[in-house]
């Protein structure tokens, strides 16, 4: 059941003759600003947590286990996630997770302003925000193509993804610059972003779903459903079969340079400077998306990102421990937001409102469950040998995703 165009009035665009942009929606902008703050505090909280461990414990294997954990606890949670997103109101959900994760870090800061917060607290602390971002990015996700246009679909999610990498410019060197003067700071303005998300999607208007006209089914046909029509695209199958050791290589090389860089002295403002670097790649790739996405299929883009990345991680490995190595990684990040703007456009536009939860949910579990395993693999590698070592180990996780895409027939028999 495909949604009709937003009427002019929720787009803010009568009677020019010319269907309204994004930037005219105020639903959309609405949701899309209140997740700039949210994913700000969250890139600050991302690189305060490791430093503080590490800094408590002296252990980058302990380190990395934290790491693992946050990502361990989403990946659990996606399935889950989007039966709750295609069984309730999405809005709820959203709202009911923004007050879990703003009391957690309101916990941790107040446990660090008077003390040290044990490990068995950042652990528990760690796992149960990422279970409630898991809940929230999976019903954002799926509300998506009912706050804009169908043929907007995708550079909504172009959007944020610029999102998403124009918070980690300022995220980790921010949150490194407030650790180094307080260990709560990061925290506690991770709490304030979670508070100013809340008020922004209070105020959005527009309803996140469609009406539901049949009693959804248990939560287990629910699943099984969402799975069954993931898994009928050959295309999808692909897909999620090359993203996996791909997201696993992003995500441990970038964990794994962030620990060697402390560890060689670094003070936590340059740890997150490194972090800065990495993401202008994917910042001014977001921009170039809408450009490149007329240029290039997906599947092409998809097995120049894995190539080139290959090779890109392995030129950093060479540099590392030194800031320059995020350099090469930031060029290898600049296709990434092309890609995903390109799938999670096709699979929001091919799959009905009331799967898009599971849907949208066993994709981002696809995508991220190897990537849960990588800062534990990571700091194992670093305990064990050297930095440049660590990081061609990942570089060679992205040979593997290079091949599958370049011999995998579903992938190239995918959207033009």
């Amino acid at each position: 059941m495909t949604r009709p165009p937003l009427t002019e009035d929720a787009t803010g665009a009568p009677g020019t003759g010319r269907p309204p942009g994004l930037w005219r929606n105020r639903d959309f902008n609405l949701l899309w600003a209140g997740q700039c703050l949210s994913d700000l505090g969250g890139a600050m909280a991302d690189l305060a947590l490791p430093l503080l461990v590490l800094q408590q414990t002296g252990s980058p294997a302990r380190a990395g286990l934290v790491g693992t954990t946050a990502l361990a606890a989403a990946m659990v949670c996606r399935l889950p996630a989007g039966v709750l997103a295609d069984r309730f109101d999405r809005r709820r959900l959203m709202i009911v997770s923004d007050v879990f994760r703003l009391a957690l870090f309101a916990l941790l800061a107040a446990l660090l302003l008077t003390g040290t917060a044990p490990i068995a607290v950042i652990v528990g602390v760690v796992a149960c925000s990422a279970a409630a971002t898991a809940v929230f990015s999976t019903a954002e996700h799926a509300a998506i193509r009912n706050l804009v246009r169908p043929d907007q679909i995708a550079a909504a999610v172009a959007r944020n993804e610029a999102r998403a990498y124009g918070t980690s410019l300022a995220g980790p060197p921010l949150g490194g610059l407030l650790f180094g003067i307080g260990r709560a700071l990061p925290f506690a303005g991770n709490a304030l972003s979670h508070l100013l998300s809340l008020v922004a999607v209070l105020c959005v208007r527009e309803p996140l779903q469609q009406p539901r006209r049949e009693p959804p089914p248990s939560a287990g046909a629910s699943a099984v459903q969402g799975l069954r029509f993931a898994l009928g695209h050959p295309f999808l199958r692909a897909l999620l079969l090359t993203a996996a050791p791909l997201n696993m290589a992003f995500t441990g090389v970038v964990f794994t340079l962030t620990l060697s860089l402390r560890r060689a002295g670094l003070s936590p403002f340059l740890v997150g400077l490194a972090g800065t670097i990495f993401a202008v790649g994917g910042f001014l790739g977001a921009f170039a998306a809408p450009t490149l996405q007329r240029v290039l299929r997906l599947p092409v883009l998809l097995t120049l990102l894995c190539w080139t990345t290959a090779a890109l991680m392995a030129l950093s490995a060479l540099l590392s421990p030194s800031i320059l190595a995020a350099v090469p990684l930031a060029a290898a990040v600049f296709l990434g937001p092309t890609a995903n703007a390109a799938l999670f456009g096709h699979q929001a536009a091919v799959t009905p409102d009331h799967l898009q939860g599971r849907v949208v949910g066993l994709v981002l579990l696809a995508a991220g469950s190897a990537a849960a395993l990588a800062p534990a693999l990571a700091g194992a590698l670093l305990g064990r040998w050297n930095d440049e070592t660590a990081m061609l180990v990942f570089a060679l996780l992205v040979v593997v995703a290079a091949v599958t895409a370049s011999v995998s027939r579903g992938l190239w028999s995918g959207p033009a």
